[in-house]
């Protein structure tokens, strides 16, 4: 026995090092052929362009391009230009707090309906109700956009209309930016719920029935069933999904803000975001330099509230923790 620990210890160590990466390499080919496309693309689109983070910290100009661009002085010139009007903290603090009432709300929603269906036996109805959910995922952002101006416009939107019918005065709704939280969050649930809620079935739907059988024989009531059966089950699932949310609170719905806010700065107070103050900036200014600081300050914020939502799962619930 003690010779065959030896003998297996040593084939361990052969395989180290390069020797083992050829053999894994090797071993699962047809998988790792498999991936070279993902792969092919995630550097494409992913890790290629985080060399133009050197244009946060240069006076960049077209001729000159990246690498020929000065450094500005100081180093950290465009940073402090970028929050020298307030602009992008106020853009933060918006991204942060719209993307937190979003992913609360679709998360109330989502797994909501996710458990309603799960206890629904009429498949008819069923298939019917989760296709009229899911659907609206389907429309376009620019597609919603109108249909949110046909029905705020002031003069002639559907609103405004059925409150003259009641005798009620129009209300200006492009005018009020408190409002349009509440709107912004009714929209995104209307469009988003359906996909995510989609997550929550599968999940419930692998959960062996043999629990809820016990449960039952055991007196259980259907809510205690979904308290004490259902929730628990599902809850790596959500803490998984909430932990990927939580990696893109700090990048907002570009085409969602743009479409539905476009360049109304009436509203700026409560729907400028990171995504367009960036657009805009760049737009605008034509600065390359402070759009890219805008955005690397973005992908840092990023980063760090998923290390710490990570780190938060890893030690309530080790399962539902990405790393």
């Amino acid at each position: 026995m003690k010779n065959k620990n030896i003998k297996i210890g040593t084939i361990n160590q052969h395989f180290t090092g390069f020797k083992g990466f050829l053999y894994e390499m090797h071993k699962n080919s047809t998988l790792y052929s498999m991936f070279i496309p993902a792969a092919i693309v995630l550097f494409l689109f992913n890790y290629l362009p985080m060399f133009g983070l050197l244009t946060a910290f240069k006076d960049f100009n077209f001729r000159e391009g990246i690498l020929g661009s000065p450094f500005i002085k100081p180093i950290y010139g465009n940073f402090k230009y970028l929050f020298s009007t307030g602009s992008a903290l106020r853009a933060t603090r918006n991204t942060v707090g719209l993307n937190l009432l979003f992913i609360l709300f679709e998360l109330v929603i989502e797994v909501g309906c996710a458990l309603l269906f799960a206890e629904l036996h009429n498949k008819k109805f069923k298939n019917v109700a989760q296709f009229s959910i899911f659907l609206p995922y389907f429309i376009s952002w620019i597609v919603v956009g109108l249909f949110s101006y046909n029905l705020f416009n002031y003069e002639h939107g559907s609103l405004n209309n059925l409150l003259s019918v009641f005798g009620l005065d129009p209300v200006n709704w492009y005018s009020n930016a408190s409002m349009w939280i509440v709107i912004l969050v009714i929209f995104r649930i209307w469009k988003m719920a359906g996909y995510g809620m989609v997550m929550y079935i599968a999940a419930l739907g692998s959960i062996d029935s043999t629990f809820y059988e016990v449960a039952e024989i055991n007196g259980a009531t259907r809510w205690q069933r979904i308290r004490y059966v259902s929730i628990p089950l599902i809850a790596p699932t959500i803490i998984t999904l909430l932990l990927l949310n939580c990696g893109k609170i700090m990048n907002a719905d570009f085409g969602m803000f743009y479409a539905m806010i476009g360049d109304n700065a009436q509203l700026y107070r409560t729907t400028d975001v990171l995504d367009t103050f960036i657009y805009r900036s760049l737009r605008l200014n034509g600065d390359v330099g402070m759009a890219s600081a805008a955005g690397f300050y973005q992908s840092i914020l990023s980063t760090s509230i998923l290390l710490l939502m990570n780190k938060l799962a890893r030690k309530y619930n080790p399962e539902g923790a990405l790393f």
